[in-house]
This record gives structure tokens, C-alpha cells and sequence, in this order.
């Protein structure tokens, strides 16, 4: 392995020669050696977008020259297209305002731009200045959460939102499919009043709805980019102007409608705003395992338990019983749930540590929203396509509930009373009978009344 020696203000490191960082990576490469999971890449490509738009800024504001506006923009495009991933070779766990992977990107950009410049990795100086060219008007302390937040917003957008989209979808045409099928409702997992299946799970597809306008409506707080507030929300070394225009240009870059945070202390001091969105996440996951514990409930059996429901059957569900097939998919999207909610109990955890000028725990804060995220929309994904889209209803198995559920007798509490009403149902589970059975011999309905007040 051949070697080049970085320089940074602690001294002189040893890098790999091929390697695009320098001696602030490589330091944080050997001193958090904490678990395997790299800084997610969204969050890398986040910060390169807001590094463009810095370069882009401060050349309009006349603090950096149209060739290092062109290399570092040139270098942010091509982390953009996944072509340096590799590069950024960071632990989650380091310091809690992301300063060695805002380093990362600023050495990485730097190398790049030598490169791209003409120059090779060991002339020095750099053409590009990974703190005074890279950085210029920035600080970790503001460019990290935006581009954090820049992260959380394509993945919410691109990934989550057209995932929840695609199973309400699937869920109207399920509801229209199911909509005259009447079965008996249950309470307390006990007999209740009957519904149609259509309703029960219309009560799904609410849930639903309300949740997509959750995650919709705390995007707004996100959306507020603390850049140009520099080290502590204040601005100092950004010139007038700059964060307005690095704003415009985000958005220019992305398609998208970010604004500037309306106050760049509480953005940067607080993380509230991913707190809200993880509030919602975890909203949304508190409904979707709702949703798979009545599944669950609806396809047991097949012949021992309710069974009114059959799930597709997509893999065998035992290694010793032979022909056993399990809601499999249910079980995925349970564990997913749980994950979310607990991600949100550390994103809470995290969020409320935010002492004086700023909240040293946005690795933890950005992964975790960025995971629940991903996993709700690759869970809900798979539920809807291996799951909802292939529920069948057994109406076999539905009407032999209704017929033999006791609760049908409500329907008779507005003629007779509560309480003779009562009297008829108990009277059948203690005999054996039906409902109709029992009305008849405790003389407290005419069969005449009773088939035309029991219409369901």
C-alpha cells in the first residue's frame, strides 16, 4: 500500500495515496472506531448540495472566483451521481455536530478539485482550501443540519410519501371490492354489532390519510435551512446576503421549495423540527401496526381461528409442520413499526440536548429519521404488493360468524327493550338455540316481527 502525508493544524497524517480525504478524515477513521454503520449517504449528498450552492453564493457575492466556484461545484455533481461513495468512510458515531464528516466532504471536494485542476493529491498547497475555499461562509454547526434536512425532505418525498400513496390506493380498491360483504364486528375481541368488511377496513385507510397529513404538515418545519447562520445562528464570516442566495440555489438544484430558517438559533440550538417529523413517522407506525395486528387476527385459523380474511400465501411457515402458512408479511411490518417507534424515542432523547447555540446529537437525530423513513417506506412497499393487494375474503367463513353471533340480537333492543333483548341472548348461549329460537320461546317477539326487525 503506498502512502501520501496530510497535513492539518494537529500535525502530519498518513493516508492512503488514493484516497480523495485527508488528515482531519483520517483522524476521525481511527479515533471513532464505534460500530459498523457509515454516516448515511443521503446525509452526504445532502451536504454536497448545500456545499454547491455556498460556492455558487459566495462567487455571486464576489468572495470566491468563478474557477473554485466551477471545481467545488463540479466535485459536489459527481458525489451527486454516486461516483466518489466510497469516500466518505465515517462512522455515525463521532462528534455530535457532524464536524469530521463536514470535514470529510470539504478534503474530498479539495482532492477532487487538485485533480480536476490538473494537480495531483500530493501537491501542496491544494488549489482548493478544504476550511477557506470549501467551507467559505460555512460552518458545521449550520451546513450539517441543512444538509440533514435537505436529506430527510428527498427521502420523506421520493421514498416515504409515494409509499403511503400507493397502499391508500390499494386499500380504495380493496374497500370498493368488499364494500357489501357484512360480517360481525368485534369489541373487546368479543361478538359486537355487524359491519361490512369494506367499513372495517375504511377505518385502515383513515388512519392512513391522517397519518400522510402528519408527515405532510411537519415537513413544513424542516424545510427552514439554517444556512449563513455559521458557527452559533449569527452569521459571522457569511456576507450580506448569502444565506438568501444559497437558499435559491438549493432549491434551484433540487427542484424543491426550501426557505431560510426564520431564526437560524432556534434552527440550529433545537432540532424540533426532526423531532416533529419523527413524531409523525412514529404516527404513522403506531396505525400501520393496527393494521397488521387485524390482519393478523383476521387470517387466523385457517381453520381454528377467524379465518374470515385469506392473505396470500407466499412462503411455508414452518420447518416441522408441514402445510403451515404465516402472515408473514404482517410480522415485517410489526417489527418495522416498533423500530420506528423506538427510533423516535432516541431522536427525542437526542433532540432535547440541545444546550445554548447548538444540538451536538444530529448524527443520532439525522440516521434515525433518515432509517424510519426508508424502513416505512420499504415495509409498506412489501405489505402492499405481497399482502393487501392479494387479501381475499372467505365468505364462507363470514357468514358463519354473523349467522351465529348472539350480538345480532341488538337489533331487536329498540322493539323489546335492553333488557328482554338480553334475556333472548342468553337464553340461546345457554340452550343451544339461535337467536330466532330463543325469541319464540320466551314469547318476546312474533316470528313475524322478529324476521322483519333482524334484517341486517
Amino acid at each position: 500500500m503506498e502512502y501520501r502525508i496530510e497535513h492539518d493544524t494537529l500535525g502530519d497524517m498518513r493516508v492512503e495515496a488514493d484516497k480523495l480525504w485527508g488528515a482531519q478524515t483520517q483522524r476521525a477513521m481511527e479515533n471513532f472506531v464505534i460500530g459498523k454503520k457509515k454516516m448515511p449517504i443521503e446525509i452526504i449528498y445532502g451536504i454536497a448540495t448545500a456545499k454547491k450552492a455556498a460556492a455558487y453564493a459566495n462567487y455571486d457575492l464576489g468572495t470566491l472566483p468563478v474557477d473554485k466556484r466551477d471545481l467545488i461545484a463540479t466535485a459536489c455533481d459527481e458525489i451527486l451521481a454516486g461516483q466518489w461513495d466510497e469516500q466518505f468512510p465515517l462512522h455515525i458515531w463521532q462528534t455530535g455536530s457532524g464536524t469530521q464528516t463536514n470535514m470529510n466532504v470539504n478534503e474530498v471536494l479539495a482532492h477532487r478539485g487538485q485533480q480536476l485542476h490538473g494537480g495531483k493529491l500530493d501537491d501542496y498547497p491544494l488549489y482548493l482550501s478544504p476550511n477557506d475555499d470549501c467551507n467559505k461562509s460555512q460552518s458545521t454547526n449550520d451546513i450539517f443540519p441543512t444538509g440533514m434536512r435537505i436529506a430527510a425532505t428527498k427521502m420523506l418525498l421520493t421514498h416515504t410519501i409515494p409509499a403511503i400513496e400507493r397502499l391508500m390506493a390499494t386499500y380504495a380498491v380493496k374497500i370498493a371490492e368488499f364494500a357489501d360483504i357484512k360480517k360481525i364486528g368485534r369489541t373487546h375481541l368479543m361478538d359486537a354489532t355487524p359491519l361490512t368488511l369494506g367499513q372495517e377496513l375504511s377505518g385502515h385507510l383513515s388512519q392512513i390519510e391522517h397519518g400522510l397529513d402528519a408527515i405532510k404538515y411537519s415537513m413544513q418545519h424542516i424545510m427552514e435551512l439554517p444556512i449563513g447562520g455559521t458557527a452559533v445562528g449569527n452569521g459571522i464570516n457569511a456576507p450580506e446576503g448569502y444565506d438568501k442566495l444559497a437558499v435559491e440555489y438549493i432549491n434551484k438544484f433540487t427542484g424543491l421549495n426550501f426557505t431560510m430558517a426564520p431564526n437560524k438559533f432556534e434552527a440550529m440550538a433545537s432540532h424540533d423540527s426532526m423531532a416533529e417529523v419523527s413524531g409523525s413517522l412514529k404516527r404513522l407506525a403506531v396505525s400501520l401496526m393496527k393494521i397488521a395486528n387485524d390482519f393478523r387476527l383476521l387470517n387466523s385459523g385457517p381453520r381454528c381461528g377467524l379465518g374470515e380474511v385469506v392473505l396470500p400465501a407466499n412462503e411455508p411457515g414452518s420447518s416441522i409442520m408441514p402445510g403451515k402458512v404465516n402472515p408473514t408479511q404482517c410480522e415485517a411490518l410489526s417489527q418495522v413499526c416498533c423500530q420506528v417507534i423506538g427510533n423516535d424515542v432516541a431522536i427525542s432523547a437526542g433532540a432535547m440536548q440541545g444546550h445554548l447555540q447548538l444540538n451536538v446529537f444530529m448524527p443520532l437525530i439525522g440516521r434515525n429519521v433518515l432509517q424510519s423513513s426508508r424502513l416505512l417506506a420499504d415495509v409498506i412497499n412489501s405489505f402492499n404488493d405481497h399482502c393487501l393487494a392479494g387479501v381475499v375474503a372467505n365468505k364462507e367463513r363470514i357468514s358463519m360468524h354473523l349467522n351465529n353471533s348472539l350480538m345480532l340480537v341488538t337489533k331487536l333492543s329498540p322493539h323489546i327493550g335492553y333488557y328482554n333483548a338480553a334475556k333472548i341472548a342468553q337464553h340461546a348461549l345457554a340452550e343451544g338455540l339461535t337467536l330466532r329460537e330463543s325469541a319464540l320461546a320466551l314469547n318476546l317477539v312474533s316470528a313475524e316481527d322478529y324476521d322483519k326487525w333482524m334484517v341486517i
